[in-house]
């Protein structure tokens, strides 16, 4: 006799709500604050110089660039981990880990991923992701940062349209604050760019849950040129 099951459902409650602030809260051990995916030289070499600029590069990055890659990532790795399909997991690490457009952007992800997975680990230990630590490990791999968050999202039940969209927010914010002190712009410049930055944020996230998971290109080519150059820039404030 066949018995149908119904299909677990993550419902998105407070308490996940807290752990997606506390998880993505500039004040969570991952070091975000050291890097400006290639925006440090964009404002060295004149492109980026107000807060009007600095809008459109993030909104370019999170529909065209890294954020989009990031989202593609963030939903493959959630839905492998809420499957426990251990084989497509490994992929979306190893294409993780790949798809970057320079080494600095490299470093950026798999350094907070890591991070992330370790801080995670000591105050939110659960058997799964030990397991998958062990597995990592055993290859060698660092994980990119939106796939070591969409794992953890996932073991603990947090559903993913608002781990993905609380995620990309928190690209998007990063990137605002180090455009508030790169150009400088003001602390309400830099709100008023996080208002305008609320569709670009919620379209990225509609589209990467309406694509293939696997569809995972990019066309951002001016910022990873300016990542590349931030790699020879004489005088650095952050690591990308």
């Amino acid at each position: 006799m066949i018995v149908a099951t119904r299909p677990r459902i993550a419902m998105f409650t407070d308490a996940n709500l807290c752990r997606l602030m506390t998880w993505l809260s500039p004040s969570f051990p991952v070091g975000a604050y050291a890097y400006s995916h290639g925006l440090e030289y964009a404002v060295e070499s004149g492109m980026v110089q107000d807060a009007g600029v600095l809008t459109r590069w993030i909104d370019g990055l999170l529909t065209f660039g890294g954020g989009r890659v990031d989202a593609g990532l963030f939903r493959w790795a959630w839905e492998a981990s809420d499957g426990d399909d251990s084989d497509s997991l490994a992929r979306v690490v190893e294409r993780g880990e790949i798809l970057r457009g320079s080494a600095e952007t490299a470093l950026e992800s798999t350094a907070q991923g890591q991070a992330f997975l370790n801080t995670i680990l000591q105050v939110w230990p659960r058997p799964r992701l030990y397991d998958w630590r062990d597995r990592l490990a055993e290859t060698g791999r660092e994980p990119a940062y939106p796939v070591a968050v969409a794992v953890a999202c996932a073991v603990m039940g947090i559903p993913l349209r608002p781990a993905l969209s609380a995620y990309l927010h928190a690209f998007a914010a990063n990137l605002v604050s180090a455009g508030v002190r790169l150009v400088p712009l003001g602390q309400t410049a830099g709100q008023q760019a996080m208002a305008a930055l609320e569709q670009p944020i919620t379209d990225a996230a509609e589209a990467a849950l309406g694509r293939d998971p696997q569809d995972l290109s990019s066309a951002a080519l001016m910022a990873d040129w300016t990542s590349m150059q931030h790699e020879i820039q004489y005088t650095r404030l952050f690591r990308s």
